[in-house]
């Protein structure tokens, strides 16, 4: 049995099939859970300019709209909720802060959220783990929704009709930060998957990707750019947003991701890469609440680790 197939037993053993299930997958979602807000800000820096007001726009996020969703926890289960993504992102952080760590493509800053096949949970990850992200003290986190085939994470915070990295890829004339959207949650940013183009794979292979992945972790050296990809079994957008990327976190649905599937995926990666195996929907115990991921995996050293 290969080191991968070894990670995988290992998220499987803390799994049971007939668990709970949590309220979502990532399946589209009609419901909106935030606001476009544009303010006009009275304190205005020096780079605004000579007309004396600058603007901010940024997304108001409805909680409740969120619980309803799915996309978080009951009240009751926030606790347990929270301490599942403490023990995912934790070993993520700690790889940011490598030393002789890559400016550009390839920084660990950058971080792809990924899964074998549609359904497994992954946007659903995406979103609360960029919100657990957001809490550190000394971390920002910019989301960005680069499932362009199916923006679900635009749609979702309502703001799918924004320019965002396609936009950005398509017209070197723009500024990748000026599509980067603030919200109400201190630390959190999202930079929408913007207008499709048909050649949306040829953009996020090419060079330009390059050039604006170093622009959004050289504007912060504190920031952490977590992409939403799309499932790397179904499309090529995301096998080519991996090349640039540092870190990879492979979602796992529980009794329902084949194995060979997740093999799949994982050679579709490449070599070299730095991948994490979250067990999605894993059966809950003392540690694991309802919602929670079942244990946090990785391969890439001759035996798997979890995550205690």
């Amino acid at each position: 049995m290969s080191v991968v197939e070894r990670a995988i037993d290992k998220l499987r053993r803390a799994s049971s099939t007939d668990s709970p299930k949590p309220k979502t997958t990532d399946s589209e979602s009609q419901l909106n859970i935030g606001t476009l807000e544009v303010r006009v800000l009275q304190e205005v820096p020096e780079a605004a300019g000579d007309t004396g007001v600058l603007s901010e726009r940024r997304i108001l996020i409805d909680r409740q709209a969120v619980r309803a969703a799915g996309y978080l926890p009951e009240t009751s289960q926030d606790r347990q909720f929270s301490d599942h993504y403490r023990h995912i992102k934790r070993p993520l952080i700690a790889a940011t802060v490598a030393q002789g760590a890559v400016v550009g493509p390839g920084n660990p800053r950058l971080i792809m959220m990924g899964s074998a096949l549609p359904g497994d949970g992954k946007t659903f990850s995406s979103i609360n783990l960029a919100l657990s992200l957001s809490r550190e003290r000394d971390i920002s986190v910019v989301l960005v929704d680069a499932d362009v085939a199916k923006p679900h994470i635009s749609r979702i915070f309502g703001v799918d009709k924004e320019p965002g990295l396609l936009d950005a890829l398509s017209d070197e004339s723009i500024d990748v930060e000026s599509l980067i959207l603030g919200t109400d949650v201190q630390g959190l940013f999202i930079l929408p998957a913007g207008k499709p183009h048909e050649a949306a794979t040829e953009y996020l292979a090419s060079a330009r990707m390059g050039h604006l992945v170093t622009r959004i972790i050289s504007r912060d050296t504190r920031r952490i750019a977590l992409f939403d990809s799309s499932p790397l079994l179904v499309s090529s957008e995301s096998r080519a947003l991996a090349t640039v990327m540092g870190q990879v976190v492979l979602v796992v649905r529980a009794g329902h991701t084949p194995r060979q599937a997740v093999l799949n995926a994982i050679t579709h990666l490449g070599q070299g890469k730095s991948i994490g195996l979250v067990l999605n929907q894993g059966r809950p115990s003392i540690t694991q609440g309802y919602y929670g991921q079942g244990a946090y995996g990785s391969y890439g050293d001759d035996t798997a680790v979890e995550e205690k």
